[in-house]
């Protein structure tokens, strides 16, 4: 009896090693030997990312990158000092979430606000910084349909935090973009090219020969604001401080497709009288900077016209003129693209087919990234205190 009991305990042992056998050869799937390819200058570097066992691995709560190295943050005050180089485990890749490496992520403006506390959305502290940014996938989840090995994506929301070198994400917090696209077009699509596409789209219907005028012109969302209008064969009038190398500025806006390019003085004298001989008056104003430059847009607006603020640098109110409302009957409306996205997140064919027509414009060599720096991660403090100065002529790009 004792014998038969036994053997049927080593029948039993074995069936259950037979059944693990199975279940852990169903876990294998196909893996992509993946590159990562990009630009710097004039110098183009490629790095061969594949799995030790080959082209096959396996879906699995380990990943091949245990840990990242990136830039937290654990209170509010001046990002020099608040922000901290520092190492981070990294979360078992989960059915539904993805592996990615970290190529390029920029430093916005916003990205400045959320760290000193001043931002409208704040993250959890401690929390990773940046909110934008491309990278590439590594592995995915045993039921992650849409994305494989080797696809870029971004941000679909902010608040990720992308200044890292590597990261486990839910799927549905990315989105996928070509990488047949420039790196730093790549990493700086997300925010600046999709508030200029979606203000010049949305709040006035815009023809061929209409004009837009614009503060902050020589921002990001103002270069891109440049570039889609010409695009679209919308005249763009551009209204920039006055600094040192204003004449150097004008050449590079207007290199680009800008109609006109204008001092802040000039919206208060006759001069706009002349300009409007050859333009007509602008159906849309945008507005980055308020206080008396987002007065002076509104003056300038053809009846019935829209002014549309989305940043205030200024750190003063809009103040709007009765006769604008009385007699102009204009609008005034705000704009923030982290809203729309998250408005329209249900929506997947509104955010794929804004980037895909971003991403032909790039193809065509009709809209650029702004002037970039590369930095590496351990250069953050430079930066960082750069990204802060007035009259920035690059925006500061963290590669990892």
């Amino acid at each position: 009896m004792a014998g038969f009991t036994g053997s049927c305990f080593l029948c039993f042992k074995m069936k259950v090693s037979r059944i693990a056998s199975l279940l852990s050869k169903r876990t294998e799937v196909r893996r992509h030997t993946v590159c990562r390819t990009f630009t710097s200058g004039s110098t183009t570097r490629q790095q061969k990312l594949s799995s030790p066992r080959g082209s096959i691995c396996r879906y699995s709560t380990e990943s091949s990158i245990n840990g990242c190295t990136a830039l937290l943050y654990r209170n509010h005050g001046d990002p020099s000092q608040v922000v901290q180089l520092e190492s981070m485990e990294l979360p078992s890749v989960g059915a539904k979430s993805v592996l990615v490496k970290l190529l390029a992520a920029p430093i916005n403006p916003s990205d400045i606000n959320m760290i000193q506390g001043t931002y409208a959305i704040l993250p959890d502290l401690p929390a990773v910084g940046g909110n934008e940014g491309v990278a590439q996938i590594l592995e995915v989840g045993s039921q992650v349909k849409a994305l494989r090995p080797g696809d870029w994506v971004i941000p679909r929301d902010a608040g990720l935090g992308t200044w890292r070198t590597a990261a486990v994400l839910a799927e549905d917090d990315v989105i996928s973009l070509p990488n047949d696209i420039p790196l730093f077009s790549a990493a700086t699509l997300g925010v600046n090219p999709c508030t200029a596409f979606r203000m010049l789209s949305d709040f006035e219907e815009l023809k061929p020969g209409d004009t837009v005028i614009q503060n902050a012109a020589n921002s990001g969302v103002g270069q891109a604001v440049i570039q889609i209008a010409a695009a679209r064969g919308i005249q763009t009038i551009n209204v920039v401080r006055d600094r040192p190398d204003l004449t150097q500025l004008i050449d590079r806006l207007k290199a680009m497709g800008a109609s006109h390019v204008i001092k802040e003085e000039t919206l208060r004298r006759h001069e706009m009288k002349e300009l409007f001989k050859t333009c007509p008056r602008p159906k849309l104003a945008l507005n980055g900077v308020g206080g008396k430059s987002a007065t002076e847009l509104l003056r300038h607006l053809q009846v019935g016209g829209s002014m549309v603020t989305y940043g205030g640098m200024a750190k003063q109110p809009v103040t709007v003129p009765v006769s604008a409302l009385i007699f102009k009957n204009v609008k005034v409306k705000g704009f923030w693209v982290t809203q729309w996205k998250r408005t329209h997140s249900q929506d997947e064919g509104a955010l794929r087919g804004m980037l895909d027509e971003l991403c032909s414009l790039i193809r065509q060599g009709k809209l650029t990234a702004p002037a970039c720096s590369e930095v590496g991660l351990q250069d953050f403090r430079k930066a960082l205190d750069t990204a802060m100065q007035p009259f920035t002529s690059a925006k500061q790009v963290l590669v990892v």
